[in-house]
């Protein structure tokens, strides 16, 4: 039981809308635009495996999008998350030649997908609401598409 002052306003019940699944999505760009945008299936979890197998999807798009980029060298940014910091992760890059500039995981510096990516798709995603997953994809890709 709770007492109330007779003039207190009335306590309002909100209603709980279910929202539609998270979605996980990688996204690897350069200066060119994005290069290639990996959704995660519902139910996955990104491990080293997982991982290497999205970089062998971005050394085929690096081929097909940015022609002679993988002759003269790959340098790529992430932090030193468990994926990215595996020892199969690590024989991966190291097999390929690939360049780590890294970023810490909890740095108070905006990632550059922080400032350049994710706050614009915030920004544009805000209030819209999708009734299925795969709406939401078909929105993100087309988001992404559309980035230069």
């Amino acid at each position: 039981m709770t007492w109330k002052h007779p003039s207190s306003p009335v306590t309002k019940k909100f209603k709980v809308q279910r929202s539609a699944a998270k979605v996980m999505a990688t996204v690897f760009w350069d200066a060119k635009g994005v290069i290639l945008l990996d959704i995660l299936p519902q139910g996955q979890c990104i491990n080293a495996a997982r991982y290497c197998s999205t970089l062998d999807r971005l050394k085929e798009a690096i081929r097909r999008k940015r022609f002679g980029l993988l002759r003269r060298g790959v340098v790529l940014q992430h932090d030193n998350a468990t994926p990215h910091s595996a020892n199969l992760t690590q024989q991966w890059l190291q097999r390929y030649g690939w360049e780590i500039l890294p970023h810490p995981a909890h740095s108070p510096d905006l990632a550059p997908s922080d400032f350049h990516l994710f706050g614009p798709l915030k920004r544009h995603l805000g209030g819209m609401a999708f009734e299925t997953e795969d709406d939401l994809i078909s929105e993100l890709r087309n988001w992404f598409d559309n980035q230069t």
